[in-house]
């Protein structure tokens, strides 16, 4: 007696089958492409205070200089796109009152005639740019390596006034650890 496998995959079981066997396959190419640095972290995070914006107008900017200047010793940031002058002012008031400041930006913020870039280093912040990637897509600020600020949201002004967003700031010294380790990998590679 043959084992009926075509006409399984005809029924709901055989779909639901077929869609585990391409799952199952795709993991397995990302192990095999990516190798050890495709992997997931296993952090307990279930007590971290966790607060949830969106945009547009939703307050995600106002909450970004609330945490920046609450911050005390370190600010670090990646950006893909920062043109907003309220975040820009509120990093160089921290800098002046002597928080450790610096800043990794994608390499079309060196150009863009609104970007924060050339305020940052003209104000005396170490401002690096990543152009290893074709696009260094991160949205991230770690204050006092233990409050996360990330999400979709891009530091501007579009964002908060225009652009469906979302922002997450998270208060967890063991989820900025594996951040702040990534913003070093990637300041490695970034020129000033």
């Amino acid at each position: 007696m043959r084992f009926p496998f075509r006409r399984i995959l005809k029924t709901g079981f055989g779909a639901r089958l077929r869609r585990m066997i391409t799952a199952v396959a795709v993991m397995a190419l990302v192990l095999l492409v990516c190798g050890p640095a495709a992997r997931a972290l296993d952090l307990d995070i279930d007590h971290a205070p966790v607060e949830v914006y969106f945009s547009p107008n939703d307050g995600a900017t106002e909450a970004i200089v609330r945490e920046i200047d609450r911050s005390r010793s370190e600010i670090l940031i990646q950006a893909y796109s920062f043109t907003s002058a309220p975040i820009a002012k509120a990093l160089l008031k921290a800098h002046r009152r002597g928080v450790k400041v610096q800043a990794i930006l994608d390499k079309s913020q060196k150009t863009q005639k609104y970007s924060s870039f050339s305020f940052l280093t003209n104000s005396g912040i170490p401002t690096y740019i990543d152009a290893k990637h074709a696009i260094a897509h991160n949205k991230i600020i770690i204050i006092d390596r233990a409050v996360l600020i990330t999400g979709s949201f891009n530091f501007t002004k579009a964002a908060e006034e225009k652009n469906a967003e979302n922002l997450l700031i998270i208060r967890s010294k063991e989820l900025a650890k594996p951040y702040l380790e990534n913003w070093q990998r990637h300041r490695e590679h970034s020129a000033a």
